[in-house]
């Protein structure tokens, strides 16, 4: 089996990658070769079993996005995407990445006659836009309040369309805001929860720019690995013609948030967090969803973690080496 995994640069991809060396497979399929395609070159993952490709390139480029599917791929994971931050401040940017970039693969993939392969889409719950009911369940309307949340709804009905006219195989899952995220702070607007997290473990100071009562939807890295594998092998028919599922996750407020740090780390961690409230970072989650009901995701058997205090536990392990700083 032939893997595409284009955004293999990102942490997600990379995660994605390096569990995909280690299982040997897909599902019930031997992994034949992987791809990893970026913007910026990407690392293959370690002791990997069978050949991996590294390419760089711009998905927004025609040429590229054709160059990738001519190699007939057998599951293509389309991670790739201009985070929420930077779509909002550079209009042409994000949907010349997240829209023309997703149109050009999926073009590519149908431009070939007798090929279905699987698309894992990763949209975000950033589709949905206030007013919010106390949880969004799976028929909550999308009417995203941000260009970047517009971008991934119509990447969503691109996917569908395509794969109910039998072009592809499409899946598209709706990713709760992936806490806790290794690495620099990122352009997301949604940084900080991972950030008040990620800094004080790491012996940081972390500033945090919203009130203790924002809730947010969340996902540790290891979930979000196990949302694409799962939406990779899971049986289209089971999943029928909505094509794209929220996915399962933890709501929880910035106050709850630092109450699991303490917990898990005690107060001279959570000592490390200051708060420096940023009203244009306040106003624009206030129009961010915060709690779901994921039905129809659970009833297909996606799992998230359960609890912010195993998130925390998680990024420890994965990313400390157990140590806390």
């Amino acid at each position: 089996m032939k893997l595409l995994i284009i955004g293999g640069g990102g942490m997600i991809g990379q995660k994605l990658a390096s569990r995909l060396a280690t299982d040997d497979r897909l599902g019930k399929h031997e992994i034949s070769e992987l791809t990893l395609f970026d913007v910026v070159s990407p690392a293959g993952p370690a002791g990997a079993p069978f050949p991996v490709h590294l390419r760089t390139g711009d998905l927004s480029n025609v040429d590229e996005a054709q160059a990738l599917v001519d190699q007939r791929p057998d599951v293509i994971f389309h991670l790739a995407a201009i985070v929420s931050g930077e779509a909002e401040e550079d209009f042409d940017k994000g949907y010349r990445i997240n829209l023309n970039g997703t149109r050009h693969l999926l073009d590519a993939v149908c431009s070939i006659d007798g090929y279905l392969p699987r698309v894992v889409f990763t949209s975000s719950i950033a589709v949905f836009g206030a007013p919010f009911p106390d949880a969004i369940g799976d028929d909550f309307h999308t009417t995203p309040l941000t260009s970047y949340g517009t971008q991934k709804a119509i990447g969503e009905l691109l996917l569908s369309d395509f794969s109910r006219r039998g072009m592809m195989d499409g899946i598209g899952i709706r990713l709760p805001t992936i806490c806790v995220r290794p690495g620099r702070p990122n352009k997301a607007a949604s940084g900080f929860f991972s950030n008040i997290i990620r800094e004080p473990l790491a012996g940081a100071e972390a500033v945090l720019p919203v009130s203790e009562d924002v809730q947010h939807w969340h996902a540790s890295p290891r979930s979000a690995v196990g949302f694409l594998l799962h939406a990779a092998t899971i049986d289209a028919a089971a999943v029928g013609p909505r094509r794209n599922l929220t996915m399962p996750g933890i709501a929880v407020t910035v106050g709850e948030q630092i109450e699991a740090l303490r917990t898990v780390a005690g107060d001279d961690v959570v000592g490390r967090i200051r708060h420096v409230t940023d009203e244009k970072i306040s106003r624009m989650v206030s129009g961010w969803p915060r709690n779901f009901r994921a039905d129809r995701a659970t009833s297909l058997g996606f799992q998230a973690d359960a609890s912010f205090e195993q998130i925390i536990r998680a990024h420890i392990d994965d990313e400390l080496g157990g140590t806390i700083g």
